[in-house]
This record gives structure tokens, sequence and C-alpha cells, in this order.
């Protein structure tokens, strides 16, 4: 996935500040990342220090607090139903905090399903069930095969007749998990791609370790993310090999 953020950070990259621990400082950059038809800004930094044989370590942060402002919006274009013989579920409410190395998410929902039938030669529609409910999901990111990966394991779910027994033990809960799982998921990735945010020769060269949220302060989500970047012989700009001053 690619986006400005990578033209600016590689911007950020060649002109940043370099400390006399051999410590190079990326960002703050900020941009604006499409999320479902949402306009969500992400700011992203971190540094990247120099490790002996030529190995920086990488560390980034990326401020996630206008997906929380969004999230509803965002799961809503995800998870929203409307099938006129079955399901149909809206997302009243979404709101994700920090429980780092996680994040809790809780999702008002409401649900009702039909069926279609026939009666004197008219199709009429008839409500099976119906309620509300609100659902709290434990997200937990880690680096996978193709970037940013999310779990999402869902706990307590309040939900009371056959609308509890749907959530708890039939597809829908799991359709629920997993769509809450991809939202996340694609949303983290879309904020934070290194190896299309570095510039060509560093993103190449990076591999990133390990992935999880953080409280940035009063309950704004924070995905902190470490790895390493090992340049081979011209792969590091030419400003990265300044001595520092």
């Amino acid at each position: 996935m690619r986006f400005p953020i990578s033209l600016v950070l590689a911007a950020a990259w060649l002109a940043r500040a370099q400390t006399g621990d051999g410590t190079l400082k990326i960002g703050p950059v900020k941009t604006t990342v499409n999320l479902e038809g949402q306009a969500v800004e992400i700011a992203v930094w971190g540094t990247a220090r120099a490790e002996p044989a030529g190995v920086f370590h990488l560390a980034m942060t990326a401020d996630l607090g206008d997906l929380q402002d969004h999230l509803t919006a965002v799961l809503a274009a995800q998870l929203n139903r409307s099938e006129r013989c079955g399901e149909r579920m809206t997302v009243e409410r979404a709101v994700v905090t920090p429980s780092e190395p996680a994040a809790a998410l809780t999702a008002n929902l409401h649900y009702e399903r039909y069926a279609c039938v026939k009666a004197l030669g008219k199709e009429v529609v008839k409500k099976l069930a119906g309620g509300d409910a609100v659902v709290e999901a434990r997200l937990t990111p880690s680096i996978g095969e193709n970037g940013i990966a999310v779990e999402a394991e869902v706990g307590k779910i309040d939900a009371d007749g056959l609308l509890g027994d749907l959530l708890r033990s039939g597809a829908l809960g799991n359709w629920l998990r997993e769509k809450i799982a991809s939202s996340i998921e694609s949303a983290a990735g879309k904020a934070v791609d290194l190896k299309t945010m570095l510039p060509t020769e560093m993103g190449s060269a990076t591999k990133l370790g390990s992935a999880w949220f953080a409280d940035g302060g009063s309950g704004r989500l924070w995905l902190t993310l470490s790895g390493e970047v090992r340049p081979g012989a011209g792969q590091l700009p030419e400003a990265a090999k300044e001595p520092a001053r």
C-alpha cells in the first residue's frame, strides 16, 4: 500500500537531526489515509539507532487517536448488514482504548433477523429475532508475513436470548470477530507501512520484529513497532553516512 507519507518520510529521513550517540531521528510526519471513506490523520515518528556491524535498531510509533474518533464509521462500513430476508446489523457505537500491549474494543450493536415466507401467493417478510448487544474484544497486534496483523479475541457479550446465543457460539459470532480483526488490521496496515514509508533503500532492508499498542496519554491509542534495518553496501542514504556534528 503506497501513500504520500512515503515521500514525506523519505525527505524527513534525509533532513533529520543526527544526535551524538548515533541515533537518527525520524519525523514526526503527518499524513491522511482513507479508511472506508473516512479521512483519518496519522502521525508517525521514531528513531533508528546505530548498532555494531552497520545495523540500525528501528523504533517507530504511530498515533492512532484520529482512528479512535472515526472508529464507529470505519467499523460500520465493514459490519453493517441490511438483508431483506436475512440479517440486519448496525454498529451504533465503537470505542477502542489502549490496554498495553493490547487494546480493548467495545462495540454497541443492533441486530435483527428476518425470513421471507410465502402466504396466499405473496412473499411476507417476518422478523424472527432482534435486540441490542454490547461486544467486548481484545485486540493484539503482531508482525505477520504481510506486515502488521491483529488478532481479535471476543470476550464479554452482553445480549439476551437468541441474539446472545448467535453471538457467543454461532457463525455470527465468528464472522463478527473476523471482521473486527480485519478492520483494525487494515487500518493499522495503512497507517504504518514502513516498507513504503521509508526511503526505498532503507525500506527494502527493514525487518520488523514486534508490535504492540500503547497508551499515549489520556487513553490515546498508539501503535509501537520495533525492528532492524540492515542496509547493504550503497543502501544507506548519503545523509545517514555523515558523521554527527
